[in-house]
């Protein structure tokens, strides 16, 4: 076992049993010790890994899967400390049945913190309402942040460096604390420990149906929805409405549910809309390695609109962020015969320009977006409607937030 760790969950314990184990208290505490005695000042993760590689004499390893991978490094019957290694991982957005503080050991993360109102229970597991981003901050090396169980710690971090690795300080459980929501923006809260079997298995079967190519399937997900519950339904289409749009069959569907289920289908509607668009920016992470790229695209799946991302652009990177974002579309962008693309912003046919000269058009007219006030003329040799289909593909793409409200 690493020392340091022994040491780090001592101190914890003393502080928290003279707190007499107030769990108000445990965020603070865990926070406290974590900035005493920074890991990031003293904690090697090679020797780590290799003592966890090489000694069997190592705290009970739990099974959550959290992580890639978790090592738990002290346990204590009444909290733990664990290192979090994370490859890929973009957390959903989240709240915890537990508490206490995490710390940045390695790589850099953005955060993203929100708040969820007007919430209305629809069963205990499922929940409709109004996610709103509250603030995001760029966590970097040695930054320490307390954990709150419950619904007023709402958060979620996409990790910008390969691997970014965080020490929790954290509690077994808070009771009274749960569900332990994940939250589907703008509108949904589901809770991930409940499982319907019957619903899992279904969607299994449609899975079926959609890989042979059953004709069927999008009657079959008409006729599943037209009788059941909100809750069930909407796992249902969820998980169908990505082929239903492929076969061209979601409208039809999407008529059955409204018929059923009435007056909160608008805000489902959204939510499905926002899940396949992060869906996508994700999956494009996936194939992204250069970590100013990754930050590039935190940037657009957390915020909405271009300030916040000039802004957190302006603190990471010196001169001017609209120079700095235009090297990186520039960076991103591809074209072949078939076309022009910045990342999955496709340049449009109805603009009528010649394959050659799309990319610098598209890249000025961005870079005129980016700058834009209402006396600025056009990009060169461009009309309004092309700059308005141009709009278009980049409002329908991973690049929307730059030309939100544009």
């Amino acid at each position: 076992m690493d020392p340091y760790f022994t040491t780090l969950g001592r101190a914890v314990r003393l502080a928290w049993k003279r707190a007499d184990f107030s769990l108000a208290e445990f965020p603070g505490i865990a926070r406290r010790a974590l900035e005493h005695r920074p890991p990031a000042k003293h904690v090697d993760v090679a020797s780590l890994m290799r003592d966890f590689l090489l000694n069997d004499e190592q705290p009970l390893q739990t099974s959550s899967g959290f992580g890639q991978p978790e090592l738990v490094v002290f346990e204590d019957p009444r909290f733990y400390i664990q290192v979090l290694f994370w490859l890929d991982g973009t957390t959903q957005i989240h709240q915890h049945e537990f508490s206490g503080a995490f710390h940045v050991l390695a790589g850099s993360s953005l955060h993203s913190e929100f708040a969820f109102e007007n919430a209305r229970s629809v069963t205990a597991h499922f929940r409709i309402g109004d996610l709103r981003l509250q603030r995001t901050a760029l966590l970097e090396r040695g930054r320490t942040v307390p954990i709150t169980s419950g619904g007023s710690c709402i958060h979620a971090l996409f990790h910008l460096e390969s691997p970014s690795i965080t020490v929790v300080v954290r509690t077994h459980s808070d009771p009274g604390t749960g569900p332990q929501f994940t939250y589907l923006p703008p509108h949904v809260a589901v809770d991930p420990f409940f499982t319907d079997t019957l619903t899992t298995r279904r969607t299994q079967l449609l899975d079926v149906l959609d890989r042979t190519e059953d004709p069927a399937y999008a009657r079959l997900v008409a006729t599943m929805v037209a009788d059941l519950d909100f809750e069930r339904a909407f796992f249902i289409v969820q998980h169908a409405v990505g082929r239903l749009r492929e076969l061209g069959k979601w409208d039809a569907v999407w008529k059955v549910f409204v018929r059923k289920q009435g007056a909160s289908t608008e805000r489902i509607a959204v939510t499905l809309d926002e899940i396949l668009w992060r869906d996508r920016l994700v999956g494009l992470r996936g194939s992204i390695s250069d970590p100013d790229h990754r930050f590039f695209l935190a940037l657009l799946l957390n915020l909405p609109g271009r300030t916040g991302i000039l802004g957190l652009v302006r603190r990471r990177f010196p001169g001017d962020p609209v120079r700095t974002i235009m090297g990186w579309a520039e960076e991103l962008s591809e074209t072949s015969e078939a076309g022009t693309w910045i990342l999955d912003a496709a340049f449009p046919e109805s603009a009528g320009v010649a394959t050659e000269h799309q990319l610098p058009l598209f890249l000025e007219t961005l870079r005129w977006f980016l700058r834009r006030s209402g006396k600025r003329t056009l990009p060169a040799g461009l009309k309004p409607g092309a700059v308005e289909a141009m709009r278009s593909a980049l409002a329908a793409s991973s690049l929307r937030a730059l030309v939100a409200n544009a």
